[in-house]
């Protein structure tokens, strides 16, 4: 298995599909091979900011919303 380094520099959008289930984001990124270390399981690595986290957070918020609204509601009333 190849294992990279993948270093994102700016998120630029998203999007889901809501026939397959994926998000898509689309991002400036730096990505480079990384070697394994021997011992330790080999393993990519996304690496980011604390303010690209905090914007990956935002974009995985909205578009996981979005995804929930088109889901169809429960016909069930409560029960209790």
């Amino acid at each position: 298995m190849k294992t990279h380094h993948i270093e994102v520099q700016k998120f630029k959008a998203a999007s889901n599909s809501s026939t397959s289930g994926l998000v898509t984001f689309k991002v400036d990124a730096l990505v480079r091979e990384r070697e394994p270390v021997d011992g330790i399981e080999p393993s990519t690595l996304l690496v980011m900011t604390e303010a690209n986290a905090r914007v990956l957070m935002a974009l995985l918020k909205t578009q996981l919303t979005d995804m929930d609204g088109r889901k169809p509601k429960s016909r069930h009333g409560r029960h209790g």
